[in-house]
C-alpha cells in the first residue's frame, strides 16, 4: 500500500514590510519635560548656596559690658545680656561654709587682678554647686564701684567647642570675667574635651588673664566612669589613654568637693529660709514636715529644702520674697 502524505499545515505568506513605518518611541516618565531639568538643577543649586550663606556663623561682636554684669554665650558668637540673675542669697547657704569661704577668697584675689585658680566644684547633686558660684559673683560686686565689678558669662556645656572663639571677645575687655559652665561633663565619643583643655592650659594662647572659668559637675573627672575603664581594657597602652581623659579635671588648680548634708544641716537650711521669708511655723512641726519631705524625696540637700520650703509657703500663701 502506498503511503498517505503526512498533512502540513499551510503556511501564512510573510506580510511585507511597511514602508517608512515610523519606530515607536519609548515612553517618557510623566513629570516636567525634559527642557526644564537644567532650570529645576539651576534651582536646587541657588538655594543650596543661599542655606550655607545663612548658616555661616556671625562675626563675634563684643557687647557693651558695662550695661550689665551677667551674660550667655550663643555658639554663632553672640553674648546676650542678663538683666535679673536667678540667684539664692550667699547667707542662704548652708552646709557648704568651708567651700563657700575657699571660693569667695579665690574671686577676690581675681577681681583685685591677682594670681587665682580655675575651680571645679564637684560632688553629691542639690547641694549648692551653682548657687555658690552665681552667689559669690553677686556679693564680690556688691560693694565694687561698676568699672571694677566681675562679669558672669554662661557657656553651655554642648557650646564648650565654641569657648576660643569666646576667649578671643572677652581678651580684648578691660573687665574681668568669671566663665561659668553647669553640670560639665563628658560622654562616649565626645571629644569636645579637648577645646576646654587648650583653652585652660595647652593652647599657644592659653587662657586670657582677665578671665577665670569656674565650673559644676557631679564627677570628680568630669567623664564618665565607663569612659575610663573602656580605656584600660581596650586601649594598647592603657595608662597613657587614661592619663590622657583624666588630665582635664587637673587643669582646674582649685577642686572643691560638695558631699551629702546631715539631718542637722538640711534642717539647719530649712530654718533658714523660713527666717528669710518670714514663713512663721511651729519648731516641732516644720521639722516634722521637713523631715517627711525629705523621706518622701529620698534624700536631703539644699535642693531638697527649697522644694520644700516652696511648698510649705504656697500652702500657707506666702510669698517668697525678701522680708
Amino acid at each position: 500500500m502506498s503511503k498517505k502524505p503526512a498533512k502540513t499545515s499551510p503556511r501564512r505568506p510573510a506580510q511585507p514590510a511597511a514602508k517608512n513605518q515610523p519606530k515607536v518611541a519609548a515612553k517618557r516618565p510623566k513629570g516636567r519635560p525634559a527642557d526644564d531639568i537644567p532650570d529645576r538643577i539651576a534651582r536646587a543649586l541657588e538655594a543650596i548656596a543661599i542655606h550655607l550663606a545663612t548658616s555661616t556663623p556671625a562675626t563675634a561682636v563684643a557687647p557693651s559690658f558695662a550695661d550689665t554684669d551677667a551674660f550667655v554665650w550663643h555658639p554663632n558668637g553672640r553674648l546676650s545680656p542678663v538683666p535679673r540673675v536667678s540667684r539664692v542669697e550667699i547667707d542662704l547657704l548652708k552646709g557648704i561654709e568651708r567651700m563657700r569661704d575657699i571660693l569667695i577668697e579665690n574671686t577676690e584675689r581675681f577681681a583685685d587682678g591677682l594670681p587665682a585658680n580655675n575651680a571645679l566644684l564637684w560632688g553629691a547633686r542639690g547641694m549648692g554647686k551653682s548657687s555658690l558660684v552665681k552667689a559669690a559673683h553677686a556679693s564680690i560686686n556688691l560693694e565694687r564701684d561698676d568699672a571694677d565689678k566681675l562679669k558672669l558669662i554662661e557657656i553651655h556645656r554642648e557650646d564648650i567647642e565654641s569657648l576660643p572663639a569666646l576667649m578671643d571677645i572677652l581678651r580684648a575687655s578691660s573687665f574681668r570675667f568669671i566663665v561659668f559652665c553647669d553640670d560639665l561633663s563628658f560622654d562616649g565619643n565626645d571629644a569636645s574635651y579637648k577645646s576646654l583643655k587648650a583653652v585652660l592650659e595647652g593652647g599657644i594662647e592659653g587662657r586670657p588673664d582677665n578671665v577665670i572659668l569656674y565650673a559644676t559637675s557631679n564627677r570628680r573627672h568630669l567623664l564618665a566612669r565607663e569612659m575610663i575603664e573602656n580605656e584600660r581594657s581596650t586601649a594598647i597602652n592603657p595608662g597613657e589613654a587614661v592619663e590622657e581623659k583624666v588630665s582635664l579635671s587637673d587643669r582646674f588648680g582649685l577642686w572643691l568637693g560638695f558631699h551629702r548634708c546631715s539631718q542637722d544641716e538640711y534642717l539647719a537650711m530649712v530654718n533658714g529660709y523660713c527666717r528669710h521669708f518670714g514663713i512663721d511655723v511651729a519648731e516641732d512641726e516644720l521639722e516634722h514636715e521637713a523631715l517627711e519631705w525629705a523621706t518622701t524625696r529620698g534624700s536631703r540637700s539644699g535642693r531638697v529644702a527649697w522644694q520644700f520650703i516652696q511648698e510649705l509657703a504656697g500652702r500657707r500663701g506666702v510669698r517668697l520674697s525678701a522680708k
